[in-house]
């Protein structure tokens, strides 16, 4: 029996388990990435466990999350992560070099590698032909001390790509396809594999789009084979040495397969608030639009923007909109500037905005009160973008580009005064590398790693207890973010002070959560969560995990939690009950007084767990499914405890 691409490149790094769906396996991973956000406390995670170097073939420490520097506090997490980037020999891309993800693929990113990074959109790696994955920050730093990733070993799903995309359908409106088939939920444990004659109309930057915003599925990850499509790219790149082939074989398997006309493929929206709510732009058409935003690590490339610019081009945007252009990398900015086309941006109005994440992370250009932003980012969670009231929808960028220009919707089926511009990839690409900070990629244990006053300490769990006895601490619904659990934009620079961080804990949901469960921990009872479907779905920040357990939570219980979460809270300590019966959801509200009398018990090698709710006198059946590393992980406390 033949391979898919997926099994080729898991076998080739497989260190213990088998490729059975569902069961645990460790992988050795090649390539790690941290951005800043969740960088500064992977490399406090790295140093606490007492390793003098990188591992791993290639770490990059990126800062392109919190640019925007009020205060002294980012600032003082850019020194500290370019001097321990220098002391353990990662490379250092400093500010203005670009979205972390944008940039991987550009200039790092190699076929039949494994990447691992503390980003979730990490996946965008896979139209390189990579298994790149999402993870919390310690097992990033785990992996750059030369420690395995452990992960389900997951089954693979078929997306067999036909035909051609016609002219204004792009390959945000491919995965926006997917979203709508698959939803943003039910698909854990699983990676998408593209496929099909479809592909050779698909070149890298498009295919990373896909792979990009594929994280919104809630899968491990997603990818693209590696072809002559995907050599032309690192060519051009100057990178033509680390491409080799890997195809699925002709007899390969897949537990699924989907197949998606692209001549069909019609562009599309994610209407608030969810990049599963997916609906036709014609059904929008008219609509009016505040606000468009063309950017972020999935619609970024010199091709996406120079769409753009040839859609503007001696043309005005509409006076009632807001229009920004942000560029995914120091290198597409600098072409799009020494092309001509930066200045036909400019003169239609666009703002140039920096080459970093900025308003995918709600950090820089909140819409106002009840605006409607048009976005070529991949999501859409209420708030997310800094206003609550706005409604966020997901396009294309020629999608975006038209509704600029018209100030509302446009169906562009109907638009015969602009012909849709056909760009195509260029020969080379204008590489620098000068701005990286030690390629050579040698540590110099002669660096004094710098910390501010921002910078803290890595707080360790508490050994598992013998009994639970806690009170329901909040209660919440489903689809429950990372973004809801632990608040980014203005919030972002305590990252690396988790004490003061921990007060904005589930602070758009009840402000008042971090006082009660601080007053619970500093009483000796544990604090629960209770969750509906999808908790913890969204960015792949470990603080929503790591600041809970610092308030004491002990236990989250939910109807279902996705991948990334799942992980973390175990990596911390809590543990990741899911309701027998979902209905049993009903029976527990925000103040009961829960309790397990065999708690560590149960954690040590039970299926299942008997929940006493003391304040209804009932009992309930909680299902504790997870592998026997994570009961040990649990037991002793988290991963730095169980590593220790």
């Amino acid at each position: 029996m033949g391979m898919n691409v997926v099994e080729k490149i898991l076998s080739e790094h497989l260190i213990s388990g088998e490729l059975v769906a569902g069961e645990e396996i460790a992988i050795k991973i090649d390539q790690a990435l941290t951005q800043d956000a969740t960088g500064t406390m992977a490399y406090l995670q790295f140093e606490s466990m007492g390793i003098e170097k990188v591992k791993c073939e290639l770490a990059v420490s990126y800062i392109d999350h919190n640019t925007v520097q009020v205060g002294f506090e980012n600032a003082d997490d850019h020194a500290y992560l370019r001097s321990a980037a220098a002391r353990y020999g990662a490379v250092f891309s400093p500010p203005g070099n670009g979205i972390c993800h944008q940039v991987h693929l550009e200039r790092f990113g190699a076929p039949g590698k494994t990447l691992l990074g503390s980003d979730s959109h990490t996946p965008t790696g896979g139209g390189l032909g990579m298994i790149a994955m999402g993870a919390g920050g310690i097992d990033v730093a785990v992996a750059m001390g030369g420690g395995a990733f452990y992960l389900t070993s997951p089954k693979v799903i078929k997306i067999e790509l036909t035909g051609e995309l016609r002219p204004w359908a792009s390959a945000k409106d491919v995965i926006l396809k997917v979203l709508e088939q698959f939803g943003t939920k039910g698909n854990v444990g699983c990676i998408m594999e593209y496929g099909g004659d479809g592909l050779k109309h698909l070149e890298v930057p498009e295919r990373a789009t896909i792979t990009n915003m594929g994280a919104e599925l809630g899968v491990t990850t997603s990818v693209f084979p590696s072809d002559e499509i995907t050599k032309k790219f690192l060519a051009a790149q100057d990178r033509a040495d680390v491409w080799c082939e890997i195809v699925a074989d002709d007899d390969a398997e897949y537990d699924q397969v989907v197949k998606i006309d692209l001549a069909e493929v019609v562009p599309m929206a994610a209407a608030p608030h969810s990049p599963g709510n997916v609906v036709s732009i014609t059904s929008l058409a008219g609509k009016k639009v505040n606000q468009v935003l063309i950017g972020s690590c999935t619609n970024s490339s010199y091709v996406d923007l120079k769409t753009v610019a040839k859609l503007l081009k001696g043309k005005v945007v509409h006076p009632d909109v807001s229009f920004g252009i942000a560029p995914g990398s120091r290198q597409v900015l600098n072409m799009l500037a020494e092309e001509g086309y930066l200045s036909d941006l400019l003169s239609s109005g666009a703002r140039l905005l920096e080459s970093a994440c900025g308003f995918c992370i709600g950090n820089s250009q909140s819409p106002g009160t009840n605006a409607v932003s048009l976005r070529t980012s991949n999501r859409n969670f209420e708030g997310r973008s800094g206003t609550p009231s706005a409604d966020v929808y997901l396009v294309s960028p020629s999608t975006a580009a038209l509704a600029a220009l018209h100030g509302c919707f446009i169906d562009p089926e109907g638009v015969a005064d602009i012909k849709f511009p056909k760009v195509k990839m260029p020969k080379t690409f204008k590489v620098d590398d000068s701005h990286f900070i030690g390629l050579a990629g040698e540590p110099n244990g002669e660096v004094e790693v710098v910390r501010g006053p921002n910078i803290g300490v890595v707080p360790a769990g508490e050994e598992c207890a013998v009994a639970l006895n806690g009170v329901v601490s909040i209660k919440v619904g489903d689809k429950i973010t990372t973004d809801h659990i632990m608040p980014a934009g203005a919030r972002l620079k305590y990252r690396s002070n988790i004490a003061k961080y921990s007060e904005f804990v589930f602070e758009g949901v009840d402000a008042e959560f971090h006082i009660r469960a601080a007053a619970s921990r500093d009483q000796g009872v544990a604090n629960l969560i209770v969750a509906g479907e999808s908790y913890g779905q969204g960015s792949s920040r470990e603080h929503a995990a790591l600041c809970p357990m610092f308030l004491g939570v002990k236990v989250v219980i939910a109807k279902s939690i996705e991948r990334i979460h799942m992980a973390n809270l175990i990596n911390f300590g809590i543990v990741p009950f899911m309701f027998s019966d979902q209905t049993d959801y009903d029976k527990v509200e925000e103040g009961d007084v829960l309790s397990i009398v065999d708690f560590r018990d149960v954690v040590k090698g039970s299926d299942t767990a008997l929940l006493r709710n003391e304040t209804k006198s009932i009992d309930i059946t909680l299902d504790l499914s997870i592998s026997d590393r994570q009961r040990e992980i649990l037991l002793a406390g988290g991963l730095l405890k169980y590593n220790g």
